[in-house]
């Protein structure tokens, strides 16, 4: 249980880590995405355990990075200006 827990907070923290170095113009401060790849990685692992039970490191690790991925997506901003005018406009 220990050793699930370690493993997906550093598979978080390697997947944060990796979209801050990749987008950095398009994610708020580095602590930030640091913070939530971990904490989703916590949690995907947390509720993946608890709903198959003994069903493997592997899967547990699998939904670890589904959530802490799921997670670092919200905190993207778009890139540029919005093509095409809006209907208020």
């Amino acid at each position: 249980m220990i050793f699930e827990a370690l493993s997906s907070a550093v598979l978080g923290l390697v997947l944060a880590w990796a979209a801050a170095h990749r987008l950095p113009h398009r994610l708020p401060a580095r602590p930030l995405v640091l913070s939530t790849g971990v904490a989703g990685a916590l949690f995907g692992a947390f509720v993946t355990r608890g709903s198959l039970d003994a069903g493997g490191i592997l899967l547990t690790l699998a939904g670890a990075v589904a959530v802490s991925v799921a997670s670092l997506s919200l905190l993207l901003r778009p890139s540029g200006r919005l093509r095409g005018r809006s209907a208020t406009a």
